[in-house]
């Protein structure tokens, strides 16, 4: 029987490495497979700046892949957490009753929703301000090459 509330905050802190995926669909779903290659790609964007700074353009590009997999499992943990009991239970536990306890929505739920959503939100802004950045910035150091 899977908990509406347990996906929620497994999405929201081990969904950039599929734990939520396994939990809901198992072992033979293949995005639960997928999912930690963006995270460690990112994790590696991090640690390209640690050794070669800022200016390296491949952790520009690595780093949000990162970002946006933490964005991405947030916003599938609000969905996961919004979701009615009803179609919580038709999807992920069609072999019980539709108003199983197992998809109520519980008060640490609506935590796991609100928690999702504002670090989601906060981690997605800092990526798209983090990638525009550097675009621009490598943008007008092409220019100031293209100019001499």
């Amino acid at each position: 029987m899977k908990n509406k509330t347990i996906a929620t905050w497994l999405t929201f802190w081990g969904g950039p490495l599929g734990l939520h995926r396994f939990y809901l669909h198992g072992s033979k779903d293949m995005l639960a497979w997928v999912l930690p290659i963006p995270t460690a790609l990112g994790f590696y964007g991090l640690e390209r700046v640690k050794q070669f700074g800022q200016d390296d353009t491949l952790s520009w590009v690595l780093i949000p892949l990162l970002g946006f997999t933490l964005a991405g499992c947030a916003m599938n943990a609000i969905f996961y957490g919004l979701m009615s009991i009803e179609k919580w239970n038709a999807r992920f536990n069609p072999q019980t009753d539709v108003l199983n306890p197992a998809g109520r929505t519980q008060w640490s739920t609506i935590i796991g929703i609100v928690t999702a959503l504002l670090l989601g939100t906060t981690v997605m802004m800092s990526s798209l301000v983090f990638s525009f950045q550097r675009y621009f910035e490598y943008q007008i150091e092409a220019a100031r090459l293209i100019s001499q």
